[in-house]
């Protein structure tokens, strides 16, 4: 498994885009106008094949130059629809539905896992994208995620168009419109679980099993509970609620967790670890070898 160190906690602008830039700038324009502190901006689209997507990409990459945004550090990423291993120019079957929503289920999971704080903006690109970004929302995002519809006035979308105008002055009347979100997965977190897919039995070859046993001998109890925690697949920020902790707290001790992982298994210190390396190595072996 390849591991990847955490990024740093910070909230997120998730976008969906069909062929105009400005959908995009508008809704940051929009977020950063309300004070919200974004650190990135990912936006899902269309294939670049198509002549449109590939022209509204080159605009918002000249925005987002050298990770900055009109004078602030802002990362920009832009995620490709795909079905199949080929990118999609189109959702036009069952098939296509699926991959994009798996897509759009994967995702949000990975940023809620990373501790991120999400702002999901529905107004561009294809109707079913935006649905299946608010049913993956509807699963893995919590309350204090946002959903947001933007509003563009007719005559001022005409003018725009293309990414003709790339920010709107305040008299535009350009605004977004807050979508209720009802976070199920907040308040019945087995309702993520259910949302994955079924994974198969794992297994865990004897090295690795005395491996385990020695890290969890050198624990203290209340880090055995956060091991336990992230093992069973909850997110940080769940693990850490579900403890009563915060999430500095818990952090501290996944630190010493992955400390002593570290020493059983022999991994250099260049080797990044992170919380998915205690997911896919204790897992199977708590649920055999320790009592619940």
């Amino acid at each position: 498994m390849r591991t990847v160190a955490s990024s740093p906690v910070g909230k997120v602008a998730l976008v969906t885009m069909g062929g105009q830039a400005q959908v995009v700038t508008f809704a940051v324009d929009g977020l950063l106008a309300m004070g919200e502190s974004l650190s990135r901006v990912l936006v899902l689209h269309l294939s670049p094949e198509d002549p449109r997507v590939r022209r509204a990409l080159s605009q918002l990459s000249a925005e987002f130059a050298g990770g900055q945004y009109r004078g602030r550090p802002l990362e920009f990423r832009h995620i490709p629809l795909q079905a199949l291993g080929r990118p999609l120019t189109a959702i036009t079957d069952g098939a296509e539905a699926e991959a994009v929503w798996t897509l759009a289920r994967d995702l949000v999971a990975a940023l809620k896992e990373e501790g991120r704080t999400l702002h999901l903006c529905i107004a561009g690109g294809p109707r079913l994208l935006a649905l299946t970004l608010t049913t993956a929302a509807m699963f893995h995002c919590d309350h204090q995620d946002r959903l947001w519809h933007l509003y563009t006035p007719p005559e001022f979308l005409a003018q725009a168009r293309e990414g003709a105008i790339l920010h709107a002055p305040p008299e535009a009347g350009v605004r977004l419109i807050p979508v209720p979100l009802v976070p199920w997965g907040a308040y019945f977190p087995a309702l993520r679980a259910l949302a994955r897919p079924p994974a198969a039995a794992p297994t865990l070859a004897p090295e690795d099993a005395a491996a385990c046993a020695a890290v969890w001998a050198r624990l203290t109890e209340r880090q055995r509970e956060v091991l336990r925690a992230l093992a069973s697949g909850l997110s940080l920020q769940d693990a850490a609620e579900q403890l009563g902790m915060t999430l500095k707290t818990l952090d501290s001790h996944k630190s010493q967790i992955l400390a002593e992982c570290r020493i059983a298994w022999g991994i250099p210190e260049d080797v990044r670890l992170n919380y998915h390396f205690l997911r896919e190595k204790f897992a199977p072996w708590i649920s055999v070898a320790v009592s619940r």
